[in-house]
């Protein structure tokens, strides 16, 4: 969400944007939330007059009493239940216009980043670098849950038996796998100076759309029936709301989290062959990171947050390439966004396995997450996200990579220790 002053200010520079965003129905939202917030000024403006004319009299109202004039006294107290009934009308009326500013500044998306390329959709995401080889083998590679099932690892029949489409048993040394990737991520970020975290899997409504917007709400989240709770999409969701209300010092700042946390999400609409198996689920386990941060840092931060992935799949003989993605691909609250793609010998092209964000002080806003500089002033902190890696879906690039021509699965030296020192999985 951005300031409402800055709108105020330069409007055109916000419907400059929302076209880049190729959003053109919102366009009007901008004048719309203008005139509201300057009526919503102007009913303040009375509201306050009112409150201080009415300590006057009161003040008045004391003196007179304190004369004998008791009559007068009455009449000036006529006067100020008078204008409390008109204060009660006038905040209430600043509390409705207060309100439909708010509703419309949350659907107005935030400035983008100079260096964003103006694109309508994903397609139009531009290749930024490569790191890796990407190798085809000989032999033909098979699709993912036929690697797994060939080695005992899954049952998709059972899940679906029991919860439904989207949904898996993960089984033996591809579920020990699974685990171990976790515990890597984890450790790779802790020694990258990232304090470990394990956070709520579910939140409320008010951190909810402080942290997303409301069209990635509806098409993502899992309601919990007759709570004001929902099921977490990401730990993202609930590492930001951590910090919900708070002040920070700017020397406490940055604070680097990386957590751990199961989520779970609607994944609405059909897909193809390529996302049916364990690539698009319902519930699936993630390792993030977070970084809350002083603005003029936020961008140092971005850079590092992508390089932590692409260094993890790396150290795991994985080729990666990375993918800045477009205006028209960055969801409302993102000034910036770039994804990191894993090579797939099988389809022989890439696929996404993480993505790294720069929401600028749109979350803070929403969540009024502050820092008091040094001269005593207050300010939004900057927020940004990371997936440092998200199986079972970063399985497949694992298994496709590390695949054998006999069947079984190589194991990258990095991986060992969290595997028994296991070399082979066959």
């Amino acid at each position: 969400m951005i300031d409402i002053k800055f709108l105020r200010e330069n409007p055109d520079v916000v419907k400059e944007n929302i076209k880049k965003k190729f959003q053109d129905k919102k366009l009007e939202l901008v004048d719309k939330v203008i005139e509201l917030d300057a009526q919503s000024r102007a009913v303040k403006q009375q509201a306050d007059e009112l409150r201080s004319n009415r300590n006057k009299i009161s003040k008045q109202i004391g003196a007179l009493m304190a004369q004998g004039k008791k009559e007068e006294g009455m009449a000036l107290k006529d006067e100020v239940t008078r204008q409390a009934q008109q204060l009660a009308e006038l905040e209430a009326q600043e509390q409705e216009l207060s309100s439909q500013v708010t509703e419309i500044m949350m659907q107005i998306p935030q400035i983008i980043d100079p260096s964003v390329p103006i694109g309508k959709d994903d397609s139009q995401n531009v290749e930024v670098e490569r790191f890796g080889e990407p190798v085809v083998p000989e032999f033909e590679v098979p699709y993912h849950t036929d690697i797994m099932e060939k080695l005992n690892g899954i049952d998709l029949d059972s899940a679906r038996k029991v919860a439904g489409n989207g949904f898996y048993y993960l089984m033996g040394d591809i579920a020990r796998l699974h685990s171990a990737v976790i515990s890597y991520a984890r450790d790779f970020m802790i020694d990258r100076g990232f304090t470990y975290c394990v956070p709520p899997f579910m939140i409320r409504s008010n951190v909810v759309t402080g942290v997303m917007s409301f069209a990635e709400m509806d098409s993502m989240m899992y309601k919990i029936e007759g709570e004001d709770l929902y099921l977490i999409g990401t730990s993202e969701h609930s590492m930001i709301g951590k910090f919900i209300d708070t002040i920070h010092k700017e020397a406490d700042l940055p604070h680097t989290l990386t957590s751990y946390s199961p989520c779970f999400r609607k994944e609405k609409g059909a897909h193809g062959i390529e996302e049916r198996g364990v690539y698009r689920i319902h519930q699936f386990e993630k390792q993030e990171m977070i970084v809350v941060c002083k603005p003029e840092e936020s961008k140092m931060w971005f850079e590092k947050l992508w390089q932590n992935t692409v260094d993890l799949f790396r150290s795991l003989d994985i080729p990666v390439r990375t993918l800045e993605c477009c205006s028209g691909d960055l969801a409302d609250l993102k000034c910036r966004s770039l994804d990191v793609e894993a090579w797939s010998p099988r389809q022989k092209k890439y696929f996404e396995v993480g993505s790294c964000s720069n929401l600028g002080d749109a979350q803070a806003r929403r969540l009024k997450i502050r820092v008091t500089g040094e001269d005593g002033k207050k300010y939004f902190a900057h927020t940004l996200n990371n997936t440092v890696v998200a199986p079972p879906r970063m399985l497949i690039a694992f298994l496709e990579n590390n695949l054998n021509e006999d069947g079984s699965i190589r194991i990258p030296e990095a991986l060992r220790p969290y595997m028994g020192n296991k070399e082979i999985i066959s």
